[in-house]
């Protein structure tokens, strides 16, 4: 329950896990590697290009309300957030004008909650890249790797 604990002093109740909306699964186990798919934000967030529709304030936000997104799909995975022993890699992907360059400080609000969240544990190895598009315009997507017991 230590995890809980963390979210619980942080604030963060966990969401329905986001259910697949095509041809693919939410996460997938493979030995001691928890995979979960593209995550993007809930209904509400804004949407658009950041730097042209969406300021980089309201996308690092985005991003952190789908690292908690991504959470609650771990926690569906594994019954308990305690058996995450490391997150080992996040792909986060924006959705940005041409010229925007600064991807790494918008998916800084998914790897800054997964700090928060599993100290050390939630350092991670990153890739943080500029899209054309994003599925239904959204600012933000989002996949995930962690290391489990």
């Amino acid at each position: 329950m230590r995890v809980e604990q963390r979210l619980q002093e942080l604030g963060i109740q966990l969401p329905e896990p986001v259910q697949p909306v095509a041809t693919y699964v939410r996460y997938v186990q493979t030995g001691n590697l928890l995979l979960i798919s593209g995550t993007g934000p809930g209904p509400n967030a804004p949407r658009g290009k950041v730097d042209a529709d969406v300021s980089v304030e309201q996308a690092y936000q985005v991003a952190r309300e789908v690292g908690i997104s991504i959470l609650a799909t771990a926690k569906q995975a594994l019954g308990d957030l305690d058996r995450v022993k490391r997150v080992v890699k996040v792909l986060g992907m924006v959705n940005s004008s041409p010229n925007f360059g600064g991807q790494p400080r918008v998916i800084n609000g998914c790897s800054d909650l997964f700090v928060e969240v599993f100290g050390d544990a939630g350092r991670h190895t990153r890739s943080a890249v500029g899209m054309g598009a994003l599925p239904d315009q959204i600012a933000v997507e989002i996949e995930c790797m962690m290391e489990v017991e």
